[in-house]
């Protein structure tokens, strides 16, 4: 049986009222409460926050010009934690850009932490119900999916499209720096991370502490923090030093994780972290101990003369079928939706591959709706945000795009962004980093089939 929260074949069928059934009746809800703004929000807008009912927080944020056009949120992650106003907040003011560019902004912090996208498209869309029910209807809604909550966003499109005579509530899709593909396709990598850092730096888990199979992330009983795990990286690989400080062995170490698992050093802290603290989230809690990620086959590149030792010595995992299958089930996209979509990512993105758009664009071709997808990319090197007149620049055009049928192209995207550039970039920095020409490779050129 899949654990609570995490959606199932039967669920998603069932996830229009899934949205107001499951929500846990004792969890209180509040607001939309008048609240100050952020101080990166303009200071003439009005914001609101509040609880959904079902355990998650929200803010929300007007402009005084308003356009009539609502912008909802699906934000990054997944957190790991309870979830805390707080996160929503932090998102209000890192997009801020959408306010000052005259979009209602709407972002829940989802009911609980840990992996659940279809749990958090049903959030989304509650969110976007107590908008409606108190400020009225917009004349648009789009919804807007960052890191994982592009994932997010591209399954609550799927989960919304119109149905038996109902109106989609949504009208347009942005999709920026997403995780796409599904769960399967975007951390199979991370699997390969914990096996190949395990075999060159055999302390995660350390040789005294009791072994487990690497795909549960960390024993629950686990006292293990991120602070450790850092010092652990450091002790092996010298990250987190300066390069000079290391030791040839440190270093020697640290190509072959970098070789096999084709990240860059900036993020190999990070990305263990999630496959320990998510990966322990997503096997124990929500697939019932079992593993939907496998290695059995996989060729990992290495530094001269070493491959045949890596591929003999790294540990082999073979995925269970029905937790590959479930996980599937409430994080891979159909491609089935009519929506506009625009999606925006970094050629250099370190956190989700940027190859993950080639994914979802085979995804939407097969589903025979890519006609309805424009995806632009930036020479940007940062996964959290972009810069500020490219957000605006692709709002507007789906307004278009949905208004009277001018589909963007890359190239008038880029233009519209620089158009946008003294209204909305910093001083002395191009603001526009669009590359209309750049298309990305396949997924499997980033990461090993399997």
């Amino acid at each position: 049986m899949l654990a609570a929260g995490l959606a199932c074949t039967a669920g998603l069928a069932v996830a229009r009222t899934a949205v107001d059934d499951a929500a846990p009746r004792a969890a209180a809800r509040s607001g939309p409460t008048a609240s100050a703004c952020p101080a990166a929000v303009p200071q003439d807008a009005q914001c609101y926050t509040g609880a959904d009912g079902a355990g998650a927080f929200y803010w929300i944020a007007i402009p005084k010009d308003w356009n009539r056009v609502l912008v909802m949120h699906a934000h990054g992650g997944p957190e790991t934690g309870p979830p805390k106003l707080e996160r929503s907040q932090e998102d209000l003011s890192r997009w801020a850009i959408t306010v000052r560019a005259g979009y209602a902004w709407a972002g829940s912090t989802y009911r609980r932490g840990g992996y659940g996208v279809t749990m958090a498209a049903e959030d989304t869309e509650r969110l976007r119900r107590i908008f409606a029910a108190r400020f009225g209807q917009p004349r648009l809604t789009l919804l807007h999916g960052q890191s994982y909550g592009g994932g997010v966003a591209a399954k609550a499109a799927e989960l919304y499209a119109p149905t038996g005579g109902l109106q989609s509530p949504y009208d347009g899709l942005v999709l920026t720096s997403g995780v796409l593909g599904g769960g399967n396709t975007a951390y199979d990598f991370r699997l390969d991370l914990r096996a190949v850092y395990q075999y060159v730096c055999r302390n995660h888990p350390a040789p005294v502490e009791p072994q487990y199979p690497l795909w549960q992330g960390l024993p629950m009983d686990s006292t293990l923090t991120r602070q450790d795990l850092a010092a652990r990286v450091r002790d092996c690989t010298g990250v987190g030093l300066p390069a000079a400080q290391r030791t040839p062995e440190q270093a020697a170490r640290l190509k072959t994780i970098l070789t096999a698992v084709k990240i860059p050093e900036r993020t190999l802290v990070a990305h263990l972290n999630w496959a320990t603290w998510l990966f322990q989230d997503l096997t124990q809690k929500r697939l019932d101990g079992r593993n939907p990620f496998g290695n059995v086959g996989v060729r990992y590149d290495a530094p001269a003369g070493e491959a045949e030792a890596l591929n003999a010595g790294v540990v082999r995992y073979a995925a269970d079928p029905q937790a590959q299958g479930a996980l599937a089930a409430d994080s891979l996209p159909t491609g089935r939706t009519a929506l506009p979509t625009v999606t925006l990512h970094a050629i250099h993105d370190p956190t989700a591959f940027v190859e993950l758009e080639d994914a979802y664009r085979r995804i939407r071709t097969a589903a025979g709706t890519d006609g309805h997808l424009v995806q632009a990319f930036a020479d940007e090197r940062e996964h959290s945000y972009l810069s500020d007149p490219e957000y605006p620049a692709v709002f507007d055009a789906l307004v278009a795009w949905i208004d009277r049928g001018d589909k963007p192209t890359p190239a008038s995207l880029a233009d519209a962004c620089r158009g946008l550039e003294t209204r909305y970039g910093t001083a002395g920095k191009p603001g526009c980093h669009l590359q209309p020409d750049w298309r990305p490779q396949p997924i499997e050129t980033r990461v090993p089939p399997r």
